[in-house]
């Protein structure tokens, strides 16, 4: 592969030779796995400068005020300039403003662009999710490096500088799946640091042993994942330790988290992130819960009448506003539930965040729900699970991976009670969309 491979223009726009030489690195080391696709950031040198000139305002402290100054004139311009909400007409009561959600975006995404924006390098990518409607989400380059600056805030809480990072590659994405997109890129705002894609599933790789060597030799300064595949990194052999670890996606349970700090010395950072909404909250390492990191997003809890919930309260995640230009958010109903917590700092925190819809559990002692049982399997190392009871009244409990099987079933018997059957599963792989909590008993979902 030559140099002129990675010239460029439209997906590495202005490459520089040390650019080129990390991308040279992470395509032809001897162990690199084979990679899917490309990619690039698009940006061009006046998104950078644009970038640059908005990052304090990106990294400002979130409004604390139950109606921020900012509120009313975002809604008033999305009344004005997005179809899917000049329907509504004027609406001087916030709280009279209708949900939307994930299915009415799935339905007719177009109708929620604003109508005067450029379209001529947006960017359009295809999301899943846990659960829900395929959802495709329009974006631009210049939204897709914002993630960087709430990533750097974050990591700041922890006191960590990324621009005095040493090293080539800025962040290595792990990902743990039977089919993963993959690339390698680099981050201009970053001096042209390195940026690869990885799936640790040893199909993508020569052998299972390059994996370890290949980030040995890369020495990434970050690694990001969800915890299935961090689950997967404490199994290689290498030697190597990023100055953070962000987890992504799924519940990070207490007995991961340790494992991972212990083994690599440095701060494991939980982040809830949407693509609908980027990075919403993370750990701080002062408080419990995850700290909300976007000013200008704008969080209610949602109790199952539709109505605002008090601090400490627990219900639904609704937001409104975001950092996405072509995806202005009004009382967007995530499908996640949490309390909402302010401490005397300011500092606004969700607790308990658990995604997906609350599921109940009958157990004998009478009902609890899904956050008690995260409760009890924080203390264990689970990449990835799934909680089902049966119509019957039975618990089903299936692990990815080795797990102590009899401490996992006497912590559930602790909850359900030795009257209730437990079974505890151990599996190689769970899907890559795995719903933590379910169940077929009657009224669980109530």
């Amino acid at each position: 592969m030559t140099p002129d491979h990675w010239h460029d223009d439209l997906r590495l726009p202005d490459l520089t030779e040390s650019g080129i030489a990390r991308l040279r690195l992470m395509t032809e080391h001897p162990s690199a796995p084979a990679f899917s696709g490309r990619s690039g950031h698009h940006l061009n040198p006046q998104d950078l400068m644009q970038l640059l000139a908005e990052k304090p305002l990106l990294q400002a402290a979130p409004d604390t005020n139950t109606s921020p100054d900012w509120l009313a004139p975002y809604v008033a311009d999305c009344l004005a300039r997005v179809p899917a909400y000049r329907r509504y007409g004027t609406c001087e009561d916030f709280q009279a403003l209708p949900f939307t959600d994930r299915q009415q975006l799935s339905k007719d995404i177009a109708a929620f662009v604003p109508d005067d924006l450029p379209l001529g390098r947006m960017i359009a990518y295809e999301t899943s999710g846990t659960t829900g409607h395929p959802l495709t989400i329009p974006s631009h380059p210049r939204v897709a490096a914002r993630y960087h600056c709430f990533h750097e805030q974050a990591l700041g809480w922890h006191g960590i500088s990324l621009a005095h990072a040493e090293g080539d590659i800025g962040v290595m994405l792990a990902g743990d799946q039977e089919r993963c997109f993959t690339y390698v890129s680099v981050v201009p705002y970053w001096q042209q640091k390195g940026l690869v894609k990885l799936n640790l599933n040893p199909a993508d790789w020569p052998s299972e042993a390059d994996r370890g060597r290949y980030i040995d030799s890369l020495k990434p300064i970050l690694i990001t994942g969800d915890p299935r595949s961090l689950a997967t990194l404490l199994t290689l052999p290498f030697s190597h330790c990023p100055v953070a670890i962000l987890s992504t996606s799924m519940t990070l349970l207490q007995g991961l988290k340790s494992a991972l700090e212990a083994r690599f010395g440095c701060p494991v950072i939980n982040l809830y992130s949407m693509n609908e909404a980027g990075p919403i909250a993370a750990s701080d390492g002062q408080s419990p819960g995850l700290r909300l990191l976007q000013p200008r997003l704008y969080v209610e809890i949602i109790g199952a009448d539709g109505r605002p919930k008090a601090y400490g309260e627990r219900g639904e995640i609704c937001i409104t506003g975001g950092f996405n230009d072509y995806l202005p958010l009004l009382r967007y109903r995530t499908g996640d539930h949490a309390s909402l917590r302010q401490e005397p700092n300011g500092a606004l925190y969700l607790d308990d965040l658990d995604g997906r819809p609350p599921v109940r559990y009958h157990t004998q002692y009478g009902w609890l729900n899904n956050v008690d049982m995260t409760h009890s399997l924080q203390p264990f190392a689970l990449a990835q699970y799934q909680l089902h009871q049966q119509a019957c009244g039975a618990v089903v409990l299936r692990v990815r991976g080795s797990a102590d099987q009899q401490a996992l079933h006497a912590a559930l018997a602790a909850r359900f009670g030795p009257a209730v059957a437990i079974t505890v599963l151990t599996f190689q792989h769970l899907g890559d969309k795995t719903v933590q909590y379910t169940s077929d008993y009657p009224e669980a979902m109530r």
